[in-house]
């Protein structure tokens, strides 16, 4: 990857020439550059990072830069230096698109500390990109939540999802086990389908015909071919939700499929290839169940080679602001009606309520919100269930408020800013401690 460099357009040679070394001796590669055309000519041949820039310029000024900028790289940012006079112009700038601007005179101390924010915004949409195009868009839609278990649900998703193997979603009912499938499907690249069953929820005698298909006259009733879910899903993906309720006869049925890859239908005694990859998924422990003889052994161990532990939803509470929303702007659109907002006393009771069904049933309380109707839930009250200090639990909270107005606002900082009633610069010191980025939540 090619080192990150500053583009500085100033005039004033003794001024660029100090910037430029406070620039160098913080170890930030930076080029100088008089005017905004030779800047721009120069873009055609190296993309900088970043662009610092006066605001009034001999020929293009600063503004007519940014416009430029803007037209070439919506991401690059644009930090601009102004002098006293200019700052209603560098507002107007912020809200153009600018990334920041500083007043004349400043210290070399205020000018790295800007290019550095400036650059770390843009290392973290670079990754960003890089995360999509590894991922998939689809893929990581579906995965929402920025907490560290999440975090590494996804990538465990990223990392395993090519390689094709079979993998086992451990998790409470409700918390999104068939969405982490779904991604990991649309994540691995195969071209078939995505064939879901829910092993609790077919009839004992019916399962074998669904799962591995018949031929004509297999039993009574059977008046034709019927192909089961496992060949329609050869090319894709099984998810086989609750397999722990797969019937013990049928399970090493399974486990021939999956060790010889190949399906034989009801009444058939010829093998059809299959190319498929399982994801099964349970929410009990199917190691306890095997010991007790409730599961087949040597299917667990064939299915527990590779394991997702998914998180209920009370153990990753800070996430709540984030799916609540995206619940909330999904119900909007179905029911026609404008997004529901809410209020700090709202998120702190649904924080605290500690969530039975999981991510299923925030769903259903959004929809309800949505339509305008109460929650159910009861109100907010005694201690804080994690039995965090009181100072964690005001960092939780801020964290959580601030992710949900820049959900509401598409990412907008200076929007954000704004609806917190907090200055810009307070609130970026904020999205750095709490490890926020702002174009994560951008529609």
């Amino acid at each position: 990857m090619p080192e990150a460099i500053v583009f500085l357009v100033e005039d004033d040679a003794a001024v660029r020439k100090g910037c430029e070394q406070a620039l160098s001796i913080a170890d930030i590669p930076v080029r100088g550059f008089a005017s905004a055309e030779t800047l721009l000519k120069a873009m055609h041949e190296q993309r900088p990072a970043l662009v610092v820039t006066d605001v009034r310029l001999p020929g293009r000024d600063g503004m007519s830069l940014l416009r430029e900028l803007r037209l070439l790289d919506r991401e690059l940012p644009v930090l601009l230096m102004t002098g006293h006079g200019d700052v209603a112009m560098a507002v107007e700038a912020m809200r153009e698109g600018a990334h920041d601007f500083i007043e004349k005179p400043f210290p070399s101390e205020r000018l790295i500390a800007a290019v550095r924010s400036a650059l770390e915004k843009r290392a973290l949409l670079i990754e960003n990109r890089r995360l999509k195009a590894q991922l998939g868009e689809s893929g990581i839609q579906r995965i929402i939540g920025q907490t560290p278990a999440m975090q590494h649900i996804r990538q465990l998703v990223g990392s395993l999802a090519p390689t094709g193997v079979d993998l086992l979603i451990n998790g409470e009912t409700g918390a999104g086990k068939e969405v982490i499938a779904r991604a990991i499907h649309e994540a691995s690249g195969r071209r078939g389908a995505f064939v879901a069953i829910n092993c609790g929820a077919l009839p004992e005698s019916v399962f074998e015909s669904e799962l591995f298909g018949h031929e004509a006259g297999a039993f009574t009733g059977a008046g034709k071919r019927r192909i089961g879910r496992i060949e329609h899903a050869s090319g894709g993906t099984l998810f086989l939700d609750e397999i722990e309720s797969m019937p013990l006869n049928l399970q090493v049925k399974l486990l021939r499929v999956l060790q010889e890859r190949s399906v034989e239908r009801l009444g058939s005694n010829a093998g059809v290839p299959v190319d498929l990859r399982l994801v099964a998924a349970s929410k009990a422990d199917l190691k306890a169940a095997a010991d007790a003889g409730q599961f087949r052994a040597d299917l667990y161990y064939r299915l527990n080679v590779v394991s997702l532990d998914l998180p209920p939803l009370r153990a990753r509470s800070a996430d709540i602001p984030l799916l609540m929303a995206h619940f909330l702007a999904d119900a909007a659109q179905r029911y026609q009606r404008p997004v529901a907002d809410w209020t700090p006393t709202d998120l702190a009771r649904w924080q605290q309520y500690p969530w039975p069904g999981n991510v299923r049933e925030l769903k259903n309380v959004a929809d309800r919100w949505a339509l305008g109707l109460p929650d159910g839930l009861p109100g907010a009250s005694g201690p804080d269930p994690t039995g965090d200090s009181l100072a964690e639990q005001v960092d939780a909270a801020e964290r959580a408020l601030i992710i949900a107005a820049l959900q509401r606002t598409g990412g907008n900082v200076v929007a954000t800013a704004e609806a917190l009633h907090t200055p810009r610069k307070t609130l970026y010191d904020k999205l750095t401690r709490h490890g926020i980025v702002p174009e994560h939540y951008r529609h």
